[in-house]
C-alpha cells in the first residue's frame, strides 16, 4: 500500500517501507492494481485513490496482464514519425534549392503541393534551416561601415 511518510509516498507493508519517485508511474499503477485486486480494495475505489476513473483501471488492467510490468509506462503521444517532411519530400526541396537558389519557400511549398505531396511553407523552411540552404546575405564588417560612412 502507499502511503505519505515525511511528505514522500512510499511503498508500505507490515516489515517496512520503500519510498517512490514522485514520478515512477509504473510503481504507482502496479501499486493501484495490487491493492484493487490482492487486498480487496476493489477497482472503483483503487481508481479514484489513484486518480483514474474505472474504465482507466480496467484498461491498465488489461495492459498489465498482457505485457507485464512494462507495459505500464505511458507511451510519447502524438505522431510518431514525422508524416509530411518524409525522406522524399525532404529530397525534393534540396533540389529544388540547388535548382534555383533565388526560389522562395512558399514557391517550393507551392510546387511541392501540385506535385501531389502535403506540405507547408513552414515545413520547407525547416527543412531548409536543417541542411543550411538558406540564401546568402550580404553583410559588412563593423569597420568596413564605419569606413563607408565617413566618405561620403
Amino acid at each position: 500500500m502507499i502511503q505519505m511518510r515525511n511528505g514522500v509516498p512510499s511503498l508500505s507493508g507490515p516489515k517496512g517501507s520503500l519510498p517512490i519517485r514522485e514520478d515512477d508511474e509504473i510503481t504507482f499503477k502496479l501499486a493501484m492494481l495490487y491493492e484493487g485486486q490482492c487486498e480487496g480494495l476493489g477497482p472503483e475505489k483503487a481508481a479514484t485513490k489513484y486518480g483514474y476513473t474505472r474504465q482507466r483501471y480496467y484498461q491498465i488492467l488489461d495492459i498489465f496482464e498482457r505485457q507485464g510490468a512494462e507495459g505500464l509506462k505511458s507511451l510519447r503521444r502524438g505522431p510518431k514519425r514525422n508524416y509530411r517532411r518524409t525522406d522524399e519530400v525532404v529530397r525534393q526541396i534540396i533540389r529544388y534549392r540547388y535548382l534555383d537558389p533565388k526560389m522562395s519557400v512558399e514557391v517550393i511549398a507551392q510546387k511541392l503541393n501540385q506535385n501531389g505531396y502535403t506540405i507547408a511553407a513552414r515545413s520547407v523552411q525547416r527543412v531548409i534551416s536543417e541542411y543550411g540552404l538558406q540564401k546568402k546575405t550580404a553583410s559588412v564588417s563593423p569597420h568596413r561601415q564605419a569606413f563607408r560612412n565617413s566618405n561620403p
